[in-house]
């Protein structure tokens, strides 16, 4: 998914340092370079796939803060947890600017100490000195069926990780297209930004993926657990027997987990507004308060956060599974239409010889890695949740969940 992800950090790269606007996004390029309604559609998309994006933020803190308090009903960490993201986006883009500031070093810090404690402890530095090196890839093995036995069970299993891992790198590769009108020198900045990106892609996911595997055997029941217990960290960390550590690294996952839906209704709210101005979204959500917040977008779009009381009803680890599908199909929508508007662009530099030295950043990789990016992730949305054609997993709520964005995805395409 790093490679993927990566294929399409280029493209809109390419884009955006060749043509910097600022306010823009991806809808804005595909608008330019494909048709109107394309950027209709993944206007609306971005709106949409933001905003869910923040009831499954606030599904993750009260499931975190479950386990360690069972005795509160759940809806009271609902409520404060909806409250908080509220109140900081409602006020200036300021006090927004400085949570975000504060939580970002937070996290960095937690991820950097997680890699280094990870590294101590294969080498056996834990409380007791038990070195761990590849005992789990050995014992009970690097790989895992699912839903089969045999191979058949390991691709099953391959494949559903694969999917899986699209949430982390959701809409991470598009936000350079919005970046790109803000910083001077954006020729020159927005090239480096995307060496930056890279360098925490792979140290970051890849080496918490790499991480976790080594200290967390993927048999541990834990791992079918809800909230903060099923976390491969934590359970890695208690297996080192270094159990004073797990409080701490809850606390910094629920703030990182706030800081997370914080983020997204900011940007969803904006990319509202963004579609008032264009005259695509009633105007009333382009108003702004006294602070210069959109308050009426900032409200609409929290108003999605609700959603997360449906965690009272059917389970906080259901409602969870289900917004991983919606927003994981959001994902695979946006860099597929991400990848379009990218070989629309190609096209329209060739006819009009705008030769490569112009281009700021110029992939060797491309225009062939878009094209593999837009097959690539069009089969995934479709395999987004083929887990339900399986009798044992099959629901109608999965089904929905998994694919009811691809039909409102193509219904705001085509009326537009």
């Amino acid at each position: 998914m790093s490679l993927l992800t990566y294929f399409v950090l280029t493209s809109i790269t390419e884009m955006a340092a060749f043509m910097p606007v600022r306010g823009a996004s991806m809808s804005y390029e595909a608008q330019r370079f494909v048709s109107p309604s394309l950027g209709f559609a993944m206007g609306w998309l971005y709106v949409y796939a933001y905003a869910i994006i923040i009831p499954f933020e606030l599904t993750a803190v009260t499931l975190q803060i479950q386990f360690w308090n069972t005795s509160v009903n759940m809806g009271v960490w609902n409520t404060l947890a909806l409250v908080v993201v509220v109140v900081i986006n409602v006020l200036s883009v300021r006090v927004y600017g400085d949570s975000e500031t504060v939580f970002a070093g937070m996290k960095q810090l937690t991820i950097f100490g997680l890699l280094i404690l990870s590294v101590v402890l294969f080498w056996g530095g834990g409380p007791t000195h038990d070195r761990i090196a590849f005992r789990y890839w050995e014992t009970p093995g690097a790989t895992k069926t699912m839903l089969a036995d045999g191979d058949s069970g390991r691709f099953i299993a391959a494949l559903s990780s694969l999917i899986a891992s699209v949430l982390p790198f959701t809409f991470t590769a598009e936000m350079m297209a919005t970046t790109a009108g803000e910083v001077q020198t954006p020729r020159k900045t927005i090239p480096k930004m995307q060496l930056h990106f890279v360098l925490r892609l792979f140290l970051f996911f890849i080496g918490s993926a790499l991480s976790t595997s080594i200290i967390c055997p993927h048999d541990n029941e834990n791992l079918l657990g809800g909230g903060v217990a099923a976390s491969p960290w934590i359970i890695g960390l208690r297996l080192a027997g270094t159990n004073t550590l797990d409080v701490v690294l809850s606390v910094a996952f629920i703030l990182a987990t706030i800081s997370a839906a914080n983020t997204v209704d900011f940007l969803s709210s904006r990319c509202l507004q963004a579609l008032a101005m264009e005259g695509n979204a009633p105007s009333i959500f382009k108003r702004c308060n006294a602070q210069g917040t959109p308050i009426y977008a900032v409200a609409a779009v929290s108003m999605v956060g609700l959603l997360v009381y449906l965690n009272l009803s059917a389970g906080g680890e259901n409602v969870f599974n289900w917004l991983i599908n919606l927003v994981n199909m959001g994902g695979f929508l946006s860099w597929c239409g991400s990848s379009i508007v990218y070989l629309r662009f190609d096209k329209a530099c060739n006819i009009q010889s705008v030769v490569t030295t112009k281009l700021a950043k110029r992939s060797f990789l491309q225009p062939y890695a878009s094209w593999f990016a837009l097959v690539t992730f069009a089969l995934l949305g479709l395999l987004n949740g083929f887990t339900v054609f399986f009798p044992s997993e099959g629901s109608a709520t999965n089904f929905l969940s998994a694919y009811l964005g691809l039909p409102v995805f193509l219904a705001c395409y085509f009326i537009h």
